[in-house]
């Protein structure tokens, strides 16, 4: 016997159908969410440090110790940080400071900064209970340098499954290609960069720089352009190149923004490598920013030598003079829409600038530590503006024809 089915039977049969359908369709996202790391406490007890990070997740973690400088790294998977920014202030009497973010596409990693050589006392993971959720526990104390080296040497080095890749050629550039332009947002993932007056990190302004540079390039028709990095993720210095050189990149521009104690420097500024700097100020900003490695927590004291050859050995001398005049150009055309520092052509050793055979530049964007710079560098007209002037670089470098008939 057929029963048929009553509109309203069918209309209520069709809204749990759709119901059903909503929670399947949600059981995946459910699934596959990432933990989040939601608060943070450091507390000296006697003659310890506690580290607390609370999660929503359990979560899998290894803990090791680096030195040169002294450093805590743990490891992590991929996190959802939820922290305030208030939090990386934070400070004890054994850790200086510490940072977070994204290592690898499946790897978080969070770097303690420490004071002087300490052991790894305890490392756990409490059980939700009561109002708390999960909390990963870090119990840090107080050791000499002796015994912080006999500890790394019965561990053995942290590894580093990027650490032994080789060299990468260049290809050749096949006759009829455009020019390909790799732009290279500094710092990101556990490397914040700089930190401006108004608690603005370096890596988010430098990929928002990046990204509207490709957009650009791009439009134009001209230019192929592509990223060294395309969200908040830790890519090694040696990598950048690498990814640049593998690609048959025929420029590679690095952007960055600076700060410094004082909040009243203001101004762009364009570096080309060198091994003698020009000042003590782009002496010293190279050394900080070749250290962007060291704050990620990876350990140099192994470095493969042949890829510590292609960051150490000058580049070419024709490479050199070739980055020397595009950064002519830049200064340029970034001086009729930015403001530029005095001797805006500034020389010194950078990691991220030794590719041995692809003209390179460092664009610094202007100061984070200047109020007024840094409203200005998160603006999206004055990030068009910028870019603008660089892409007219660009094409002179590639195309002075053009260049000669717009001025």
């Amino acid at each position: 016997m057929y029963r048929f089915s009553t509109p309203a039977r069918s209309e209520a049969r069709g809204i749990a159908m759709m119901a059903v359908l909503a929670i399947l369709l949600l059981l995946p996202a459910v699934a596959t969410a990432r933990p989040a790391a939601t608060a943070l406490r450091i507390g000296d007890h006697l003659t310890m440090t506690r580290f607390v990070l609370d999660f929503t997740e359990k979560v899998e973690y290894r803990v090791f110790t680096l030195a040169d400088p002294y450093r805590v790294v743990v490891d992590l998977p991929t996190v959802e940080w939820r922290l305030p920014d208030a939090a990386g202030r934070q400070k004890s009497r054994l850790i200086d400071g510490y940072r977070h973010g994204l290592f690898t596409p499946e790897r978080s990693r969070l770097v303690l900064d420490i004071k002087r050589p300490v052991a790894v006392k305890k490392a756990f993971l409490l059980e939700p209970t009561g109002p708390h959720g999960y909390r990963f526990v870090l119990d840090l104390e107080e050791t000499d340098a002796a015994q912080f080296a006999a500890n790394l040497r019965a561990r053995g080095p942290a590894a580093d499954p990027k650490k032994a890749e080789p060299p990468v050629d260049k290809p050749r550039r096949r006759a009829g290609d455009r020019p390909l332009v790799a732009i290279d947002a500094g710092h990101g993932g556990v490397d914040p960069g700089a930190i401006g007056a108004r608690g603005t990190y370096e890596k988010r302004i430098t990929l928002a720089f990046a990204k509207e540079l490709k957009r650009q390039l791009e439009a134009t028709g001209r230019f192929r352009a592509m990223l060294t990095r395309e969200r908040d993720i830790f890519v090694r210095l040696r990598e950048r190149i690498a990814i640049a050189r593998g690609a048959g990149a025929d420029l590679f521009v690095s952007l960055h923004a600076d700060s410094l104690r004082s909040r009243r420097a203001r101004g762009a500024s364009v570096y080309t490598l060198s091994n003698k700097a020009s000042d003590k100020e782009a002496a010293a900003l190279a050394a900080k920013e070749n250290k962007s490695d060291l704050i990620a927590g990876i350990d140099l004291t192994h470095e493969n030598p042949v890829v510590a050859n292609i960051l150490i050995d000058l580049a070419q001398r024709e490479t050199m003079n070739e980055s020397a005049r595009f950064a002519k150009m830049l200064i340029r055309e970034m001086g009729r829409d930015m403001r530029l520092l005095r001797n805006t052509h500034r020389f010194a050793g950078f990691a991220v600038l030794k590719a041995p055979d692809v003209p390179s530049v460092l664009i610094e964007l202007g100061y984070l530590s200047n109020p007024t710079e840094e409203r200005l560098l998160k603006t999206a007209a004055y990030r068009e503006k910028a870019v603008g002037a660089i892409v007219r670089a660009i094409d002179s470098q590639f195309h002075p024809t053009r260049a000669a008939r717009r001025n």
